[in-house]
This record gives structure tokens, sequence and C-alpha cells, in this order.
């Protein structure tokens, strides 16, 4: 056959995230530590708005920027919580997804031989859609300061190059929550470079303690910042396919135009259900983050009896152990846990090369499944260390 494939695309592997959770099936009796999906129910009243929408037929196209309703909503929201307002009209999209707004802005933005700088470790979902651009991912070792990104080694990475800075706080997949002294710093140098700032802050609503911090309430950025965010975590909305892009008018009248011959729109009820969210079930995020704070006080306070150093996450509801002191790699460790252990979690190499000797563990999960998971693991580490 003569017909040939794009070669980024065939380059595409498997994210490691769900390299472990598809092989699940195989293994019926373990336990599944790996997906980062709130088990939390959609609010019901986000329900019973996504429902009404079908019902009164709004099922149909919205303005390719999403519905101006919803757009207005948005602005509310954040400006209400973090103190930062966009033009409705001219300066937020609504996406399918988080996942879509990054794609969206990579792909207007980049251009052959572009470097994007990315905090490391970091989410698996980011590199490969830079790389499809034609542009090449730089890492920030964050490893050796508490995984908070240092803006003197981040001065150091920025060359002619850099089109874009990428930020994803709290953090996937060390939980970890940026400190205002670390923004400032980093704003201090960004402001002085010609370079785009993308901010993903999708699990900005769980924060447990003390207040987000957002790169988009630095007004000296607006013109060169994208703010990211959604409601898959905030609200457990993960498969209504909502997110919200955010950015500079001028630039947007481009995004807009590549998210449109992208998807047309959002899912119109899912638009409706956002509305919904954003509004009389603002507090969710509060509710969900009582019993993320329970659970990872209890992951924590496990893993650090077992021996295993972890950084306690003040964010997201995932956590970041080192196993280098159990004397395997991170996939093979994961590996043996699952076959051997029966417990499902996600190698820290699945998160850049930066993540080696780390595992990824999701607490977004119910209690008694933790428990479970965690008695397998120190039974396992316990079988390794004797062995």
């Amino acid at each position: 056959m003569s017909l040939t494939l794009n070669p980024r695309a065939k380059a595409l592997k498997v994210p490691g995230i769900r390299q472990f959770s598809n092989q699940l099936v195989h293994f019926p009796n373990a336990i599944n530590l790996t997906i980062g999906q709130p088990d939390f129910p959609t609010p019901q009243a986000v329900k019973e708005a996504g429902i009404r929408a079908v019902e009164q037929n709004l099922t149909g196209y919205s303005h390719n920027a999403g519905l101006l309703d919803l757009r207005q909503a948005v602005n509310t929201f954040f400006t209400n919580k973090y103190g930062f307002s966009y033009d409705p009209q001219n300066e937020i999209v609504i996406t399918n997804g988080a996942s879509e707004a990054i794609d969206t802005v990579f792909r207007t933005i980049l251009e052959e031989g572009d470097e994007v700088i990315l905090p490391a470790p970091c989410y698996a979902g980011y590199e490969p859609v830079i790389q499809f651009c034609g542009a090449k991912v730089v890492y920030l070792d964050t490893t050796e300061t508490n995984f908070q990104p240092s803006a003197e080694k981040l001065a150091e990475l920025i060359t002619e190059k850099t089109k874009a800075v990428f930020f994803n706080y709290p953090s996937n997949p060390t939980g970890v929550v940026l400190t205002k002294e670390t923004m400032d710093q980093l704003v201090k140098l960004l402001v002085e470079k010609d370079v785009y700032i993308l901010t993903d802050e999708i699990y900005s609503e769980n924060t447990f303690s003390g207040n987000h911090h957002s790169f988009a309430s630095y007004t000296e950025l607006r013109d060169k910042l994208f703010y990211i965010h959604g409601l898959s975590k905030s609200h457990s909305m993960t498969g209504w396919r909502i997110g919200f892009l955010m950015g500079p008018e001028e630039v947007m009248q481009q995004v807009v135009k590549v998210h449109a011959f992208n998807t047309i729109c959002a899912s119109l009820p899912s638009q409706y259900a956002a509305i919904e969210a954003l509004t009389n079930s603002k507090d969710t995020p509060n509710e969900m983050n009582v019993e993320y704070v329970k659970r990872r006080d209890y992951v924590y306070n496990r893993l650090m009896a077992m021996g295993l150093h972890v950084e306690k996450p003040n964010g997201a509801f995932y956590i970041f152990p080192s196993i280098e002191t159990i004397g395997l790699n991170s996939f093979d460790f994961a590996t043996k846990l699952l076959h051997e252990g029966g417990v499902a979690v996600v190698p820290g190499s699945t998160f850049t090369p930066f993540g080696e000797g780390y595992i990824r563990i999701s607490y977004a999960y119910a209690m008694p499944v933790l428990v479970e998971g965690l008695d397998r693991l120190e039974k396992f580490i316990k079988v390794i260390q004797e062995s």
C-alpha cells in the first residue's frame, strides 16, 4: 500500500496513565488508583439543567465561542473568586474540555521549530500536542526545588526560539501549589520576555488550604497570557467536556477560528449545565474538598509510615511518592505492583524523565478503596524489601 500517514501521528504513544488503567481488564480484582476522575456524581442541579436543555430541544449549535450567557457566567465566577476579568464578548471561548483549549492555543501560536518550556514532572498530555505542531519541548527540572519552578533556572532556558512557557498549578502529577513568592519571581522574569504564557489552572478549585494564586491576576502579563480552566475536576463533569479559554482579544480572534474549524462549538446541553455549575452550584468544589483532604491526609500518613518520602500536596487529588529506596525503576515497580500486589498506580516516568523514581497515586477514590489499595501497597513493599 503506497498511502502514507503523518509520521507525527505514528509517533504518538498511548499515555502511560492509560497503559496501566487499560490493563485492569486483565486484573479484575486489582485496586485502581490511576485515573484523575472525581468519584463524586455531577451535582444534581447541574444534571437537571442539562436534562432541561435536552427536553427543550436546546441541542443545536451555539456561537462558536459558546453561549454568551455562559461566557458571562465564566467571567463573573472568576472575577468574584480571583479578581480578574475577561470580556465575555471577545476574550472567552468555551471549549470541549480544557484539553481542547490547550490544543487550540498551541495550534494557533506555534510554528515549526518553536520551543515551549514545561516545568517537569508534568501531565503527559502536553508534550504530544506541542510536538504535533512541529515545536520542541524544553523541560524545566523542578525535582530539586520541591517541585516549585525556579525563576533562575527558567531564565537559563529561555532563548530566541522560546515561543511559550506553560504552567500547571495545582500540579498534575505532584499536587503541588505554587507559593505566592515563587509566582511573583516568575512573573518578574516573564514580564520582560517576549514569550506567551499558558496557565492550566483546572485544579484551582481543588486547593485545600490558603488561597489559590493565579497568573491571570497579574495585569502586566495580560497581553500574552492564556488562561485555561474547566469543570471536569471542580464539578465532577469529566464527560460533559466543558473547558474555558481566556486571552487577549487580538489573539483570541485567531484562536476562535482554530476552535471553530476543529469542533464548531462545545455541546449545547453541556453549556447550559455549565451555567448552573458556575452560578447556583459554585460551592460544590468546597464540599468535595472536605473529603479530598481526609483522603489526602490518610494516604500521605500511610506512605510516610511505609518509609516513602513524599511532598504533602495542597491541591488537585494526586500524591507523588518517591520509590528510589525500593531499587526498581518506576515502570517496573508499577508493573510488579499490579501483577503481584493487585494495585494499579502510574509510573513517574509517564510524567517526563524527571518523574523517574516516583509513582503517582490518585486519591479521587472512596476511602474504602484507598484503605485496601494502601494495605496492598504496604504488603508489596515489605515483600520487595525482604526479598
